[in-house]
């Protein structure tokens, strides 16, 4: 199962704009930091950002759209997220709940009242908090299943789509009984998508655009492979082997997880989500107690997992715990590491699955930029 995973906008002052107080700094430069580092690796384009204190402190760009066409990549380009689209599903749900549409308790059974004949009896009272941080039960691959193939064939709405795969799902047994172990899982996510959905009466991709990407000025946030089909106005995904891969119904995942990693944006705009999770960012999308909770980990055995993000106790030079998520829809690579006791982060994306890159970049920003 492809595991579901930009560019950042430098607002340069063209001669006829008005001047710039003397006192608002530009971000940094750093494009020379990174152009080697795709260069070793052989990957085709990369953008980062450092944020910090509400700040986009430096970002950088190197490379082309696409292998073998001359291209750069742009800072206003846009990259597939993968798997960091999960923190901003949880995001959404928070909204939610803040809005009384949703509780952390609801569960599965409750919010599809007629599917909950037949639905395994273990899936009925799996919450949305469970669900939120891989402790559900749901399975971790569904490639395995005949479900998977029925979802790259639907031909509905993503929304049916969606339902699709949970009535797929909970008809058979969790993988783990909930609330037991932790599974990493793109259908738990979709799922918990759904259930916004529902008590909704919207899709995901419409409460998306009404709940985040507009009052974030995410203008460039959209779903899936970014780019038009024949025209090189975007970068491609690459796959492992270097060949990019043209926008189209296998250049991404099956709409049906859309809300585990489907979401593609800028830099810029990746960075203004970011903000949000951060202390000093300026637009607060839910109350403090609510960001709180999307980012307190689970208790249980097994990786420290909040709401969409990794919580890492020791990494180095964070002040305290520092939330990570990476994202790939295996032609793709994202990754996002937040200090928030330091109101800082650093995001690196790449239109070719490479960790190594992206995580020699990361160790760079941070030797340079984070506060001591």
């Amino acid at each position: 199962m492809k595991t579901p995973t930009i560019t950042l906008a430098l607002l340069l002052l063209a001669a006829n704009c008005a001047p710039v107080a003397a006192d608002v700094a530009q971000p940094k430069d750093v494009s020379g930091l990174i152009a080697p580092i795709i260069k070793k690796h052989d990957v085709p384009g990369m953008v980062v950002a450092v944020v910090r204190e509400g700040k986009n402190v430096a970002v950088g760009v190197a490379g082309v759209r696409t292998r073998g066409k001359r291209d750069k990549v742009a800072l206003t380009d846009r990259f597939h997220l993968g798997s960091d689209t999960k923190a901003m599903t949880a995001m959404l749900c928070g909204v939610l709940v803040d809005e009384g549409k949703l509780k952390w308790s609801s569960t599965i059974g409750q919010t599809f009242p007629k599917l909950r004949p037949k639905m395994h009896r273990q899936y009925h009272d799996v919450t949305l908090e469970q669900l939120l941080t891989n402790r559900g039960g749901a399975p971790g691959n569904l490639t395995r299943d005949p479900l998977w193939l029925q979802l790259w064939l639907h031909k509905g709405t993503p929304t049916s789509a969606r339902r699709l795969l949970l009535a797929g799902v909970t008809a058979k047994a969790p993988e783990a009984a909930p609330g037991e172990r932790f599974i990493y899982s793109n259908a738990g996510f979709a799922i918990a998508g759904h259930m916004a959905e529902q008590v909704t009466g919207k899709s995901w991709e419409d409460l998306m655009r009404q709940k985040l990407f507009r009052p974030l000025g995410m203008t460039t946030a959209g779903f899936g492979a970014p780019g038009t089909p024949g025209k090189n106005d975007q970068p491609r995904g690459h796959k492992t082997d270097g060949s990019p891969v043209e926008p189209g119904p296998r250049s991404d995942n099956p709409v049906a997880i859309g809300p585990a990693g489907i979401v593609h944006c800028s830099i810029e705009d990746w960075a203004k989500f970011i903000n949000a999770n951060l202390p000093s960012g300026k637009t607060k999308l839910v109350k403090p107690q609510t960001l709180k909770k999307l980012h307190t980990a689970a208790p249980g055995p097994g990786m420290k997992y909040a709401m969409g993000w990794g919580v890492v106790d020791n990494l180095p030079g964070a002040g305290g715990p520092a939330l990570v998520h990476a994202g790939s829809n295996t032609m793709w690579f994202a990754i996002a590491r937040l200090a928030p006791v330091k109101d800082f982060a650093v995001l690196v994306a790449c239109n070719q699955q490479s960790p190594k890159a992206c995580n020699e970049a990361f160790v760079a920003l941070i030797d340079q930029f984070l506060p001591k």
